[in-house]
Parts: C-alpha cells; sequence; structure tokens
C-alpha cells in the first residue's frame, strides 16, 4: 500500500535522523535546560523577529493546544473557533475536558475564519450567565489546506485587541503555509498578529515535537509550572530540541515544506486535468478530491488516504496528504492509475 493518509506516518528528515544518532550518547542537564534547546530557541527567535518572545517545545499538537489555550482562560472563558476548527472535531474534547468551553460560531467554506463569523460569539451574551469569549483559535494552513493572508490576521488580531482577546494560531503544518505560492505571511509576520502560536515539527520533518511560542507578556507568567503539570516537560528535552535547531540552523524547514507542496499541486493538477473536482482549493500538502464511491473502493485497494466527508449521493469528499517524504513516482502512479480507473467509470 501506498501511503497518502497523513503527513506524519514517515519518520523525521535524514539530517535529523543523523544528528540524533549522533548525539545519542551525549550527557546533558534535562528538561529543555540543554545546549540544544536554547540554540533552537535563539534560532526561531531570531527568524520569528521576536527577541523577547518565549519559546517553549512539546512533543506533540494536541497537548500544546490543551496547555495554551487552558493556560490562557479562566475557569468562566471560552474559546472561539469554527466548527471544522482542529480544537473542535480532532482532540476529543480536549479543551471541554478542561472546563473550557469551546465557542462553536459555524462553518466557513474556505477553512477560514473571518471577522463576522468570530462576532457570532458576541451575540446574545448575558453576564454573568453565559460564557465569556476571550481567545480566538485559527490554524494556518486551516483544516481544508487553504491558508490566510496577512490582510485577514491583521483583521483578526485588531477584532481580538479590540475586545480584549487573545489570537492564539495553530501552526501545525507551518512549513507548508510559508512555501505556498499564494502565501504572503512571514514567519516574522506571526508574532506581529498573535498573541502565541506554534510551529510545527511533527507534521513539518520531525520525528515529532512542536515549538510553542508565546508573544504576549500577559501569558508568560506560570506557563511552565502548566507545561510540567499537564505531563509534557520532556525530561530528555534535548530530543526536541536539536531538532529544531536542525530545521532552522540549516533552512530544511522550508526546503520539505516546499517538496510537499510541490508534490500535492502536482495531485491537484492531475485530479483537475483528470476531471475530478476537488472540495476546497487548497494551496498546501493536503487535497481534497471527489471520488465516486466506486473510484474510492477501487483506490483503497493499493492507496491510503482518508475518507473526509460525505459529497452527495455516491460520491465523497476524500484527503490525500503529501509531505516531505512524498516521491515524485508515488504520485505518478496514482495518477496513472487513476486515468485507468476513470476510464473504466466512463464505459
Amino acid at each position: 500500500m501506498i501511503s497518502f493518509g497523513c503527513d506524519y506516518s514517515e519518520g523525521a528528515i535524514p539530517e535529523i535522523m543523523e544528528y540524533l544518532n549522533s548525539t545519542n550518547l551525549v550527557s546533558t542537564v534535562g528538561y529543555g535546560e540543554d545546549e540544544y534547546c536554547r540554540r533552537a530557541r535563539e534560532l526561531i527567535k531570531e527568524r520569528i523577529q521576536a527577541k523577547d518572545a518565549d519559546v517553549y517545545f512539546i512533543a506533540g499538537g494536541t497537548q500544546t493546544n490543551l496547555i495554551t489555550i487552558t493556560h490562557a482562560l479562566r475557569p468562566h472563558q471560552g474559546v472561539i473557533a469554527l466548527t471544522s476548527g482542529h480544537i473542535s472535531i480532532h482532540e476529543s474534547g480536549a479543551i471541554e475536558a478542561r472546563g473550557h468551553k469551546i465557542l462553536d460560531v459555524g462553518a466557513a467554506p474556505d477553512g477560514k475564519l473571518t471577522v463576522p463569523l468570530a462576532e457570532k460569539a458576541l451575540v446574545n451574551l448575558l453576564p454573568p450567565h453565559t460564557v465569556q469569549p476571550k481567545m480566538v483559535y485559527i490554524s494556518n494552513p486551516t483544516e481544508m489546506g487553504t491558508l490566510y493572508t496577512k490582510k485577514e490576521l491583521a483583521a483578526l488580531s485588531e477584532f481580538c485587541k479590540r475586545h480584549k482577546f487573545y489570537l492564539y494560531l495553530d501552526g501545525a503544518r507551518m512549513a507548508m503555509a510559508l512555501t505556498a505560492e499564494k502565501n504572503d505571511v512571514l514567519l516574522s509576520d506571526y508574532p506581529r498578529y498573535t498573541d502565541a502560536f506554534y510551529i510545527g515539527g511533527t507534521k513539518c520533518g520531525a520525528l515529532f515535537g512542536e515549538a510553542l511560542v508565546i508573544v504576549n507578556p500577559a501569558l508568560k507568567e506560570d506557563i511552565g509550572h502548566i507545561i510540567k503539570q499537564t505531563g509534557a516537560l520532556f525530561a530528555k528535552g534535548r530530543l526536541l530540541g536539536l531538532q529544531f535547531e536542525k530545521l532552522f540552523e540549516e533552512n530544511l524547514y522550508e526546503k520539505y515544506g516546499a517538496h510537499a507542496n510541490k508534490m500535492a499541486k502536482k495531485l491537484k493538477e492531475g485530479f483537475l486535468g483528470n476531471g475530478v473536482p476537488l472540495a476546497y482549493d487548497s494551496e498546501t500538502n493536503q487535497q481534497f478530491p471527489v471520488f465516486s464511491e466506486k473510484l474510492m473502493e477501487k483506490a483503497q485497494k493499493k492507496y491510503v488516504f482518508e475518507f473526509w466527508e460525505k459529497a452527495d449521493e455516491g460520491r465523497a469528499v476524500v484527503r490525500f496528504v503529501t509531505s516531505w517524504a512524498t516521491e515524485e513516482k508515488n504520485v505518478d502512479a496514482l495518477l496513472e492509475d487513476l486515468k485507468i480507473w476513470l476510464k473504466d467509470e466512463r464505459k
């Protein structure tokens, strides 16, 4: 089986695996106080042009979202998100389990939260009886692979400042956002527009790990205690730090993100060229073709991909995901098979 199911199924980029192996017997202090984490933090702060930011390395995205959101919110406060937001549908109710309501403002056809949508959370507020909005959650790229523009981020930032909300950005696939052809958001823009964000590693070439960046001073106090309390303070912290050191020291973050996008673009053009519609106009490494049930059954015998949602009677939206490790020959094989299957289907 050839996998297009997710962007973290492979291990890590060769450069990281080599670095991990070469430092295997090095003895350092623990809990992220080692030289590798220190260098990685400095590299990240240099790249984001925010020397006063705090950087923490956490093993996974759900942990990172849980820590940031629960740390920022008081017990009576909630976080504004779309129905398709990762915290809304893919994290097993982690935020609600810690006592905070996700203020669902509905769906967006392109997966992007806008100011008018966010404003829906401000309707019918009845203090002290209703949950108080305090944070806006977005991801870039979105769950649909689409991108926020700088103008859209600026608008959300202004909205949050006006209402004294925090703006938090999930960057699980940030490498692909940064290297997308139509992207106009720089890594250095994120500290300007958000109060906190994370730079994804797990889905961007690392074996595991995310780099949480805290920009707003109001969120810095005691977050280390929350990280420890939630079991996310890695004893062997250097295993996280050295991966980000390698990704940013040699500009590998963008290099491998660009490869994933290149493979996805070839898939996108192949789907459209064969008359297969796409549910979303994704510019990054997730593509969402609409397959007939028969086509999906044939493809599943050889390829791993994900059912996304029912489109209409007899058709489904499916998700194909490329990664740093996706080989072009596998993309070519899929598109060649697709031609044959579609030809048979049209007979």
